[in-house]
């Protein structure tokens, strides 16, 4: 599937309008923008020709035919309208090819896996449990019943683009993964004069982090946490936040940085994915400035933040070592550090210098228990991003390892 930005996903039609709006409020990438429920696009007050179009340009992206959106979009018909067209109106209306028309009026094409519906019928099945336990009792079984179908209903979208979304991540055969562990490689900068730190390829042993020191900066976003990151929490051992679940750390440079804050954006806004893996996520930082937090968590990132203010963690990145770079050498005169600041810049989002910046980061995926580590990526250069599709692919392939050995234990 080819890569679409956000400008091109919604086209010169009438979403064109809403464009700014749509960043601001965080809907700054496709795989994003096509979770989007029919509550998002009330709360952006869509109309019913934008809603139609989301819908419309959502499944020609899933089956590689954005080549028609405009068209689609003009004609006025919603999506099944357009899927309820002969072979012939298409090619005759729309100047669709034969090959294509298979592919945009067979619907079942992109459920790659019966795993990916397992996951979200298990997601599905835990939530419906919980919402039922929440009705209260005294309400008649009328309203009882009411809030069930909203409920069923609501469960129902919210798998769908739960779905859509893990399809559109996943790596596809033949797929080379950047990392080393990951990342490509930093080059000579200034004509040659400036050569990058050597780093190391191999993997961390799990000895490097089993016994590391964290403490909690932050809990878990939820409508009225923000006193409790007042509360200092005691320091406690890395290892227990991934005894019983595997778990991604994100290890920033500086909280305050456009490229972390854009960083840490892209990874929580797929929490959904994550959370059907069964995986954590954790945001590490290794220096405590209050207002950065607060700045930070949770407009930025709304999971928990940690402080390894050893930077053990950094070190383990390293092999050993910290991974640091001056401003100058890593940044002005790194022409891919500056691609990935422009990169960062697109997405509209705030930044300042305060903290040390200089302590390059990475991101961690670590396996529950005594696993150990299955996905380690350096940041080489400053900016640099663990590929998203990498990580949740990973995840995918733990939770398919752990899947299999609960079924060999019960047999």
């Amino acid at each position: 599937m080819a890569s679409f930005s956000v400008e091109e996903f919604i086209g010169n039609g009438v979403l064109n309008g809403l464009l700014q709006k749509l960043l601001d409020e965080g809907w700054d990438d496709v795989p994003t923008l096509k979770t989007m429920g029919s509550e998002d696009m009330d709360s952006l007050h869509m109309t019913q020709k934008q809603k139609d179009a989301i819908g419309i340009r959502s499944y020609l992206h899933d089956r590689g035919l954005m080549q028609y959106a405009d068209k689609m979009e003009d004609c006025g018909r919603s999506l099944q309208e357009l899927l309820n067209l002969s072979s012939m109106d298409l090619a005759s209306q729309l100047e669709m090819k034969r090959g294509h028309i298979a592919r945009f009026i067979n619907k079942t094409r992109c459920d790659d896996s019966f795993k990916l519906h397992a996951i979200v019928a298990r997601r599905s099945s835990s939530m419906m449990m919980h919402r039922d336990d929440s009705i209260p009792k005294s309400l008649g079984s009328n309203s009882s019943n009411n809030m069930k179908r909203s409920n069923v209903r609501s469960n129902a979208t919210s798998d769908r683009s739960l779905k859509q979304s893990m399809v559109d991540m996943k790596i596809k055969d033949g797929y080379v993964f950047k990392g080393i562990v990951a990342g490509e490689l930093a080059e000579p900068r200034a004509c040659g004069c400036v050569n990058p730190s050597p780093i190391s390829d191999q993997v961390a042993p799990y000895s490097a982090i089993e016994n590391i020191s964290v403490q909690k900066l932050t809990p878990e976003y939820k409508i009225g946490m923000e006193p409790l990151v007042k509360t200092k929490a005691p320091p406690l051992k890395a290892s227990e936040l991934w005894r019983d679940k595997p778990a991604v750390f994100l290890c920033l440079r500086r909280p305050g940085c456009i490229m972390c804050r854009a960083e840490a954006h892209q990874f929580y806004s797929r929490k959904t994915i994550f959370d059907a893996l069964g995986v954590q996520l954790f945001a590490v930082l290794h220096e405590h400035i209050e207002l950065e937090v607060n700045d930070f968590w949770p407009r930025y990132w709304g999971g928990v933040v940690l402080l390894d203010q050893g930077r053990d963690l950094y070190k383990a990145l390293g092999g050993g070592k910290l991974l640091k770079e001056k401003f100058l050498s890593g940044f002005l005169l790194n022409p891919r550090a500056l691609s990935n600041y422009k990169r960062a810049k697109t997405m509209k989002i705030e930044y300042n210098f305060k903290g040390k910046g200089e302590t390059k980061g990475g991101l961690f995926i670590i396996g529950s228990g005594k696993s150990g580590i299955a996905y380690q990526f350096i940041e080489r250069n400053f900016g640099d991003w663990a590929p998203l599709a990498e990580v949740i692919e990973i995840c995918t392939q733990m939770q398919n390892q752990e899947e299999s050995h609960r079924e060999c234990v019960l047999h």
